[in-house]
């Protein structure tokens, strides 16, 4: 196996679920698994066309965008269902919030793929362990596979995702590129649709090295702009970050820690959670955002993994309030075992100017509104003169 652990520069993985839809479909319904599964618009009439095939198909010559009644020709066996993207919509959200608990440097492509910055998480791991690690519990959490690009930038992080699938992990690194990719059709390049390769063609760039070897002057003249950035990412160039805020379908705020050995001490656990209590409201108060569900993550010693997730009545965003809903979950399905890993994260986050007002203790004869002073006053002198300068009367 390839063993990638650069001691400089950044470590993206593009993550992409395979066969989406339909691996969707055949996590809701076991009784689908080892069978030909097509998601379609009208199953009953054999009408329309594929929107997704799990790979018994797609071995089989089954495509996206064919008609129906011809992929039934080819896999006549095959079990056709009707798409149902609120249910592919609430599979993508777990397991983005589940990659959120890993890193927060998260930016979501579509509904299926997402680029995640696990450059500052060599604390779980090299990355070829953490992206097994991904692979393993995604699996064995949502019952869906996904490929895994490592790499040193997005395009190349996409590339090599779509190497090997399903299940792939595949590593591309800057001096791999001439060696892995120049070969190919430029447009099996990614952003290079059928019309640019066409012109591409048009002036003798057929293959992806021809297009890295040429003139970047000439190449803009062809493309404009766009040929600057797609020349400098054949060759290895992608200067743009993993942008969470790039997609904003798909909110939550979460923070984890690995311990450096498993722990069972509830002191131990408690003071961790404080701590990832705080880093989430942080980001929260930054981002002027507020949540009404919390999720945690356990990973235990063995690496089983869970995640549990509890909808409240209020919005919430300070510290407070987060560590008493988390530990509430975590003492509830923490089964005793040694813990390696703790997560917490604020779900479905809104901005605080589309919350939904409501009466709490501090404000039952007046507007709710009036309790953020409060606690930005509480946050202001703590800051300036440390977390014991104000304590409530429970931790007296």
């Amino acid at each position: 196996m390839c063993i990638y652990n650069p001691n400089k520069g950044r470590v993206i993985f593009h993550i992409d679920a395979n066969a989406f839809f339909a691996s969707v479909e055949m996590a809701e319904d076991p009784s689908l698994q080892n069978k030909p599964v097509i998601v379609a618009g009208n199953p009953a009439e054999r009408k329309g066309i594929v929107v997704a095939a799990n790979y018994l198909c797609k071995k089989r010559g089954v495509y996206t965008t064919m008609p129906l009644w011809k992929a039934l020709k080819i896999v006549p066996e095959a079990i056709v269902k009707k798409p149902n993207h609120k249910l592919y919509k609430a599979y993508s959200v777990k397991i983005f919030d589940f990659l959120t608990a890993i890193s927060p440097i998260i930016e979501v492509a579509s509904i299926d793929e997402a680029y995640v910055d696990v450059t500052h998480c060599q604390y779980l791991g090299s990355p070829i362990h953490i992206a097994q690690s991904i692979q393993r519990d995604i699996l064995h959490l949502f019952n869906i596979p996904v490929s895994i690009g490592i790499a040193p930038n997005k395009f190349l992080a996409k590339m090599a995702s779509d190497m090997q699938k399903p299940l792939g992990i595949t590593v591309l690194r800057k001096r791999d590129i001439e060696r892995v990719l120049w070969d190919k059709p430029v447009q099996d390049t990614y952003g290079i649709g059928k019309k640019t390769a066409e012109k591409l063609h048009e002036h003798g760039i057929a293959t992806i090295g021809d297009l890295a070897k040429a003139d970047v002057k000439w190449v803009e003249s062809i493309l404009g702009f766009r040929g600057i950035h797609l020349h400098g990412c054949v060759n290895g160039t992608d200067g743009r970050p993993v942008n969470p805020d790039a997609n904003t379908s798909y909110k939550s705020i979460g923070n984890s820690t690995t311990f450096p050995e498993n722990i069972t001490a509830p002191s131990t656990i408690s003071d961790k959670m404080k701590l990832l209590s705080s880093m989430v409201s942080e980001r929260m108060k930054q981002k002027k955002v507020v949540s009404r569900t919390i999720q945690i993550m356990i990973r235990y010693g063995n690496f089983k993994t869970i995640t549990r997730s509890q909808t409240i009545e209020k919005d919430i965003w300070n510290e407070e309030d987060i560590l008493y809903h988390a530990e509430k979950l975590f003492y509830k399905h923490w089964n005793g075992d040694p813990v390696r890993l703790i997560g917490i994260t604020a779900q479905n986050v809104i901005k605080k100017n589309e919350m939904t007002t409501q009466l709490d203790i501090f404000s039952f004869a007046e507007e709710a509104g009036k309790v953020e002073p409060l606690m930005t006053a509480v946050d202001e002198l703590k800051r300036k003169f440390g977390e014991s300068i104000i304590k409530k009367g429970s931790e007296l």
